[in-house]
């Protein structure tokens, strides 16, 4: 998988964002069976004021939120808790856009210390949520939250994590 990082506030470098990155995207496509190979990610790593300008442009919530994605697609099922389908990787020369997330520093790092958990665990698991987001996941009605949050449990303790909702 290509993750194309750009990071407009250096704290995110300092933790290593992109190796987070990285990890987070491999051990969640491994755990839904998807190929990493042809598939892309933009991922921004910006601070509060960024993400609460995006947050009102996109979702007309001009507030800061940890993470925001946008999928290249809408690859969401029709059918309520159902999985959607894996992305079909195109053949040629160029990778199959999965979408953008955006992370915001501030507000992970607020986010973590209220949890008391470290700051690399909690931007772990919101990586992972906003793939989920890309390929389809949501967590608009119940079923669907379900869904999503028991991925996001099985991926994380695949890499050692602690389940983010206990």
């Amino acid at each position: 998988m290509i993750v194309d990082t750009v990071i407009e506030d250096d704290r995110w470098a300092d933790l290593g964002l992109e190796r987070l990155a990285e990890t987070a995207f491999a051990a969640t496509l491994a755990h839904l069976d998807i190929g990493a190979q042809g598939l892309e990610v933009a991922l921004l790593a910006c601070d509060d004021a960024r993400i609460a300008a995006l947050n009102a442009d996109f979702r007309e919530k001009p507030t800061a939120t940890n993470v925001l994605s946008w999928p290249s697609e809408d690859r969401a099922p029709a059918t309520p808790g159902a999985a959607p389908a894996a992305p079909q990787v195109a053949d040629g020369p160029f990778p199959t856009e999965l979408g953008d997330i955006a992370i915001a520093y501030d507000t992970c790092a607020r986010e973590a210390a209220e949890q008391a958990k470290p700051l690399a665990d909690h931007v772990t698991h919101l990586l992972v949520h906003g793939l989920l987001h890309l390929l389809g996941y949501d967590h608009i009605d119940d079923q669907d939250a379900t869904v999503m949050e028991r991925h996001e449990v099985a991926i994380l303790a695949s890499m050692g994590l602690a389940d983010p909702y206990s």
